[in-house]
C-alpha cells in the first residue's frame, strides 16, 4: 500500500516500547503480571521555544541531545515496572550512570581504540593522512559490527530487539493507514529506513567524509611539535569535538530518507543500514506488539486532537494533549486495535 510519510517514531526499552509524536510521548510495558502500564508525557523540545534551532543539521545536533534525555526517562520508567522484584528494578540514578558509562565506552570503542589501532598499523595521521583516515574509519565501522553482534549474543537484549521490531512493524502499518490490529502488523519487516541503527551506521560512514578534512599536520605546525603522541591527539580531540556536527548531517540524510523512502538513491545509501537491523531487531510475538500499539495510540490520540483543533474544531483534552500527565495499567484483553484516518 502506498505509504504516508510520519513523524512519529521511538524505541525499544525494558520489556516495552516509547513512542514519540509532535506534542507528546509514551511508553508501555508489559508488567510482570500481563498488564500493560503506559504513561503519558507532555513533549517540549528546543525548537519550539527557539525556532532557530531548527535550521538545518543544528536541529539534528539538538534532536539528538534531546533523544537521549528522553531515552533515559523511558528507560527509568521501564526499569520500574519491567521487574518482578525491587532488587531487579534500576534507580533514576543507576540508568542515568549507565548512559553515561555507555557514552564514555562508545568514544572509547568508536573513536579512541581505532586511532590508536591505526597509528600502530600506518603510522602518524600527517605522514598519509588519506591511508590513516580510511584505516581509522574502517576499523570503527569493523569496531561497531562487533559490539552489536556481541550485545546481540545476550537473552535480555534479544527481547529488547523484538520489541524493537514491534516498533518498527507497527509504524509501518501507522504509515500505510491500516488498523493497527497485530495480525496485520505482524506481516511487515522489522527494518525500517528511520531507524537509529541506520542512523549510527551514516554516522560512521560521515564520519570518514568529515575526519579526512582535518588538517592535523597543519595543527600540529602550529603548536611546534610532531610527536607522536601528541599528534594522536590531536586526531583524537578533532573526532570527539566533530561529532556533533557529523550526527546533525547524519540526521538530515536519514530524515531526507524517511521522506521518500521508495527513492531509488534512498535505497542504495541506507541498504548498509536496513542489512545491519537484521542484528538490531528480532521477530516479535503478539503481545509484544500489542504492547507497541498501546503507545503508538496514546500518541495517536493527541496527534488527531491537534488536528482538529488546526481545523478550528472543538476537541476535549486527550491524555496529556491538553491535560494533565497521566498514566495506567491496561488489562491485555482490553487492548482494541484503531482505524487510522
Amino acid at each position: 500500500m502506498p505509504v504516508k510519510h510520519t513523524h512519529i517514531g521511538g524505541q525499544a526499552v525494558l520489556e516495552g516500547v516509547m513512542m514519540r509524536g509532535r506534542h507528546n510521548w509514551a511508553v508501555a510495558i508489559r508488567k510482570p503480571d500481563g498488564e500493560i502500564h503506559v504513561e503519558e508525557h507532555e513533549l517540549r523540545t528546543a525548537v519550539s521555544k527557539h525556532p532557530n534551532l531548527g535550521k538545518p543539521v543544528i536541529r539534528g545536533v539538538v534532536g539528538l541531545y534531546e533523544s537521549l534525555v528522553l531515552a533515559m526517562k523511558a528507560f527509568a520508567i521501564s526499569a520500574e515496572y519491567a521487574g518482578e522484584t525491587e532488587e531487579e528494578q534500576l534507580s533514576s540514578k543507576e540508568i542515568a550512570l549507565s548512559m553515561v558509562l555507555g557514552i564514555g565506552l562508545a568514544v572509547v570503542l568508536f573513536i579512541v581504540l581505532p586511532a590508536v589501532l591505526t597509528n600502530f598499523m600506518v603510522g602518524q595521521a600527517t605522514e598519509r593522512p588519506f591511508t590513516w583516515n580510511v584505516v581509522d574509519g574502517l576499523l570503527r565501522v569493523a569496531a561497531f559490527f562487533i559490539y552489536i553482534w556481541a550485545i546481540s549474543r545476550m537473552k535480555d537484549i534479544q527481547r529488547v530487539f523484538a520489541y524493537h521490531g514491534a516498533e518498527h512493524k507497527t509504524i509501518h502499518a501507522y504509515e500505510r493507514g491500516l488498523p493497527l490490529d497485530a495480525e496485520i502488523i505482524q506481516r511487515y519487516q522489522t527494518m525500517h529506513v528511520r531507524c537509529g541503527t541506520s542512523f549510527l551506521l551514516m554516522v560512521m560512514v560521515i564520519a570518514i567524509l568529515v575526519f579526512s578534512l582535518i588538517p592535523v599536520k597543519a595543527v600540529t605546525g602550529l603548536l611546534g611539535t610532531d610527536h607522536r603522541i601528541i599528534t594522536l591527539l590531536v586526531a583524537i580531540s578533532f573526532r570527539i569535538l566533530l561529532l556533533p556536527l557529523i550526527a546533525g548531517l547524519a540526521y538530515e540524510v536519514i530524515k531526507w530518507a524517511g521522506k521518500a523512502p521508495d527513492n531509488p538513491v534512498v535505497k542504495v545509501v541506507l541498504w548498509p543500514g536496513l542489512q545491519l537491523q537484521r542484528m538490531t531487531t528480532r521477530e516479535p510475538d503478539d503481545s509484544m506488539v500489542e504492547v507497541a500499539v498501546v503507545a503508538m495510540n496514546a500518541v495517536i490520540a493527541c496527534e488527531e486532537r491537534e488536528a482538529a483543533l488546526a481545523r478550528g474544531e472543538v476537541a476535549p483534552p486527550v491524555g496529556t494533549c491538553g491535560g494533565d500527565p497521566s498514566s495506567e495499567d491496561v488489562a491485555a484483553d482490553e487492548v482494541e486495535p484503531v482505524i487510522l484516518s
